[in-house]
């Protein structure tokens, strides 16, 4: 990761912490936002302290203003984004209604934040990485992504709409160096799951346990790799 400028969304807390602290230690430049302050410059600081250069703003890259302040002020950092990862999500109101029960403002902020935002963040950095004809774009997904479940509303139908961003990208970029593939990490022991699943008695992965897949699709070792879909927790590679 010598080198290589990251850019991660939703880096306050959870997998984005985990993520940021990993590509730190790796030797990446960094760039990680979120929609508030909390948590977000102890997420810095914590990767600053491990040797990275990191720049840090607070954007909601749900708005197109946002999007634009947030890669222009990375473009203007670190000359270019060679890695983006399409972290940022949030789960709707918890316990999760049906459908049929399903606030209309909610659902629409849902999908807003979770597939809405990623096609924003992408659409704006792709062209930086086809001048330079490279670059590795992940995205997150989840298994309510892949498979439909009772109960996981507006959430799990998000990460349905992220899974077919992710293939649709990259079949529209398939005769470029650039890849898009996303990571379904798992079940997690975060804030977010245990709003989900608030009675949950089982044991859960760490987000720091799920890294290795996003080092490997970030470093040139999955060059010509797209289109795929990793599950984290069952990934055997060592990333780098």
């Amino acid at each position: 990761m010598e080198n290589k400028v990251v850019m991660i969304t939703g880096a306050s807390k959870g997998l984005g912490r985990a993520l940021t602290l990993a590509f730190a230690k790796e030797g990446a430049q960094l760039a990680i936002c979120a929609r508030s302050s909390k948590g977000l410059i102890e997420v810095k600081n914590e990767a600053e302290a491990l040797g990275a250069e990191v720049l840090a703003v607070i954007a909601d890259i749900s708005l197109t203003r946002d999007v634009e302040r947030f890669v222009a002020m990375t473009e203007e950092a670190f000359g270019q984004i060679d890695v983006l990862i399409n972290n940022a999500s949030i789960l709707g109101p918890s316990p999760m209604p049906l459908l049929l029960d399903y606030p209309e403002e909610d659902f629409a902020e849902v999908l807003r934040v979770n597939s809405i935002a990623p096609f924003l963040v992408t659409r704006r950095v792709i062209p930086g990485m086809l001048q330079r004809n490279q670059g590795s774009i992940i995205n997150v997904t989840s298994e309510a992504g892949h498979v439909g479940y009772a109960g996981w509303g507006a959430y799990g139908i998000s990460k349905f709409a992220v899974e077919g961003l992710t293939e649709t990208w990259a079949d529209e970029l398939s005769e470029t160096n650039l890849r898009v593939n996303m990571v379904d990490p798992g079940e997690m022991d975060t804030e977010m799951h245990q709003l989900a699943v608030p009675d949950c008695d089982y044991s859960l992965a760490k987000p720091e346990d799920v890294v290795n897949v996003f080092l490997y699709l970030a470093s040139d070792k999955s060059i010509g790799i797209t289109g795929q879909r990793f599950e984290a927790q069952e990934f055997k590679g060592e990333g780098l």
